[in-house]
């Protein structure tokens, strides 16, 4: 049996590649989570640095502050890295208050019931 050495780490993982780099994670429950990748493990589990949630409702949307936030391989649906020299979202959205994300997910779920 062979072990593979330092130099095969690229060839084990695609995860390597995005080492210190902005990621959006989409976890199995719909949350949508930002932040750099500081490290990870054969199961996909990964730290985030700096990691928020976004939360979108309609055109309104909000970065919630998490910080160095763990994430359960399991729960992972998609890992991607964002354009840093792009705009992360369309020009028509408006960014609002933590509090009033919840107000206007919380009424809109009274509306759908």
């Amino acid at each position: 049996m062979s072990w593979a050495g330092p130099e095969d780490i690229y060839l084990s993982t695609s995860l390597a590649s995005y080492l210190d780099k902005k990621l959006l994670v989409l976890l199995r429950d719909g949350r949508k989570l930002m932040g750099t990748l500081r490290s990870f493990d054969q199961f996909a589990n990964a730290v985030l640095e700096g990691a928020c949630e976004r939360v979108i409702v309609g055109d309104l949307y909000c970065d919630i502050p998490l910080g160095l936030y763990v994430i359960r391989g399991e729960n992972v649906v998609l890992i991607g890295e964002l354009d840093l020299d792009k705009e992360e979202l369309p020009s028509h959205m408006t960014r609002v208050s933590s509090t009033e994300i919840k107000r206007v997910r919380f009424i809109i779920s009274v509306l759908l019931c």
